[in-house]
């Protein structure tokens, strides 16, 4: 099966961008967006110089308790840059996304409690909130991984996006919010 059949039978469809955004990313965006593929995973990912950005993680239900998933995050962490991924909030009725928490949880990321994702699906024209984990291995503040999600937003979500929706994308304003009063504040973790 195809690398993007793969990712669009496993997200939602309000999180997937195009077939033709992602392959216009890999041949335009080559030093910066990037796949990692095997038998069971897909790994589309963002690098630049200060912080990686998962974009799409996906390991097949067969290879799932392997460690695959481990062993991919391990090869991002030894990058030694903050890492950044988006994910829905947990929904009790899909244990999947619950699971997926617990994952990353795990593997030492921390749920961004200063930073808001809300955006607007071209898909299904719904509002979609998203909650953003990093990874921080010298104790990057939330304000730099704000700094970082904004980049990715310009760089990558909204790349020709109205050349391949038809429309464009919200402003990077409208859609990440930063809530000062949460940076400064030692919260537990909501994972």
């Amino acid at each position: 099966m195809h690398w993007y059949e793969k990712l669009n039978q496993y997200f939602p469809i309000e999180e997937m961008k195009s077939k033709e955004h992602m392959e216009t990313l890999l041949d335009e965006q080559s030093e910066i967006y990037y796949k990692d593929e095997g038998a069971h995973h897909v790994l589309m990912y963002v690098e630049l110089d200060h912080f990686v950005f998962i974009d799409y993680l996906f390991v097949s239900k067969d290879a799932r308790g392997m460690g695959l998933g481990k062993k991919l995050l391990a090869k991002m962490k030894d990058k030694g840059k903050p890492i950044i991924l988006e994910v829905e909030p947990v929904n009790y009725d899909d244990t999947d996304t619950e699971k997926r928490l617990r994952f990353y949880k795990r593997e030492g990321f921390k749920h961004a409690q200063s930073i808001g994702y809300r955006r607007r699906s071209l898909a299904t024209k719904e509002i979609n909130a998203m909650e953003i984990l990093y990874w921080a291995p010298h104790n990057e503040s939330e304000d730099t991984i704000f700094e970082a999600m904004k980049t990715t937003y310009e760089l990558v979500h909204t790349y020709k996006d109205k050349q391949f929706y038809g429309e464009s994308y919200q402003k990077v304003n409208e859609v990440l919010t930063f809530d000062e009063k949460e940076s400064g504040k030692n919260v537990l973790d909501r994972l």
